[in-house]
């Protein structure tokens, strides 16, 4: 999926990943949307749903706590993007999301801003 030409832009400069990454947010969004799709295996236009909320917005506090620790901005993406696949979508998660128990925090974060975002359209 890492094919850089079909990268959608971001809805959310203000806020979500793009707002929180001020001005590593031109750099970071093509590397974060391609890692978090590899990743999770969902579709470009799902991540961009995901970078674009409100747990986007967390993801980019993973990304600069790994900057502020002396990573690169890519391997810090990279970095967080392991450590949010490592956690496991628990019980509580699952009962106040819908997001089925074990699945990688990630990926159950990215189809569940998918699923909000195709629900807020219709």
């Amino acid at each position: 999926m890492n094919n850089t030409n079909q990268i959608p832009a971001t809805r959310n400069d203000a806020w979500g990943f793009w707002g929180t990454m001020n001005e590593n947010a031109t750099a970071a969004w093509p590397t974060a949307m391609t890692a978090i799709s590899d990743a999770t295996h969902q579709p470009l236009d799902s991540v961009r749903a995901f970078l674009d909320s409100r747990h986007g917005r967390h993801f980019a506090d993973d990304v600069l706590n790994q900057m502020h620790a002396g990573c690169a901005l890519t391997d810090a993406i990279h970095a967080a993007t392991e450590q949010w696949m490592g956690w496991k979508i628990g019980r509580q998660t699952s009962k106040d999301y819908g997001i089925p128990r074990g699945l990688p925090y990630l990926t159950g974060f990215v189809i569940h801003c998918e699923i909000v975002e195709e629900e807020l359209a219709a």
